[in-house]
């Protein structure tokens, strides 16, 4: 029998995230719920270790630690997921929570403005809009004599 490939998590492109690197924690969720809420660990808490992952290029590891500077914990990424009552969505939800995040950290800088001279139309427009506001708070003052 030939053996399963290891499922992971895609984020982007060709990157895919083995699923030995993400470490899963589970406890209770709070608030509202019934009798089920003290006895389910529906709360989740996935963890990638982005810092030392051998599965991400050093160029994107890179950007993502810089962009994630703030989120993350001695190089790891943590999510968070406790708005579903089963803990099979609440997995779902972290693992797309934290490809999303994860892409958004990846992706390439937007290019650079090139920066333009406003058109001879819009110069005109807006002085001749400081006009009217002028000739406006000119009319409520005390009248001349």
């Amino acid at each position: 029998m030939a053996a399963m490939p290891e499922e992971g998590l895609p984020v982007r492109g060709s990157l895919v995230l083995p699923e030995r690197e993400l470490h899963w924690r589970f406890s209770r969720a709070s608030g509202p719920g019934g009798q089920g809420v003290n006895t389910t660990d529906s709360r989740v808490e996935l963890s990638f270790d982005l810092a030392g992952s051998p599965s991400v290029p050093e160029a994107l590891r890179e950007r993502a630690l810089g962009r994630l500077a703030n989120r993350l914990v001695d190089g790891v990424l943590t999510v968070v997921a406790s708005e579903h009552r089963s803990q099979l969505r609440n997995r779902d939800a972290a693992r797309d929570r934290l490809a999303t995040t994860l892409r958004s950290a990846m992706a390439p800088d937007p290019p650079k403005r090139c920066p333009t001279r406003p058109t001879a139309g819009s110069q005109r427009r807006r002085l001749d809009a400081k006009n009217r506001r002028g000739a406006i708070k000119r009319l409520r003052g005390r009248p001349e004599d």
